[in-house]
């Protein structure tokens, strides 16, 4: 499956309030990946590995969510993986994948 794939059947399941979309999906989404991190923060706590298939659903939960929020400003999920994946080249080759900031 590819992201174009994945977007269009994963939309087919979207059932939220459209004239509120931006703002339910990244609710959803910072909901989803503070699930992630909950379950590894968890793991550091307890000393104990994490569940992977649990972390593999949640990974998926947020996957939904950004597929959906892409859609609701236009964007495709595969346009989004080439121009980060341009960006992230263009930060390598000029040296400043470290270090913070937007427009290193």
């Amino acid at each position: 499956m590819n992201f174009k794939e994945y977007q269009k059947l994963a939309h087919l399941t979207a059932v939220y309030p459209t004239y509120l979309a931006k703002y339910y999906l990244t609710l959803g989404l910072t909901g989803e990946a503070g699930e992630v991190a909950n379950k590894i923060k968890k793991e550091i706590r307890d000393n104990e590995p994490v569940n992977e298939e649990e972390i593999k659903s949640e990974l998926g939960d947020v996957l939904w969510y950004l597929s959906e929020l892409a859609l609701a400003y236009g964007f495709n999920l595969e346009e989004i993986a080439k121009s980060n994946i341009r960006k992230l080249q263009d930060r390598k080759s000029r040296g400043t994948l470290g270090g913070s900031g937007d427009h290193r």
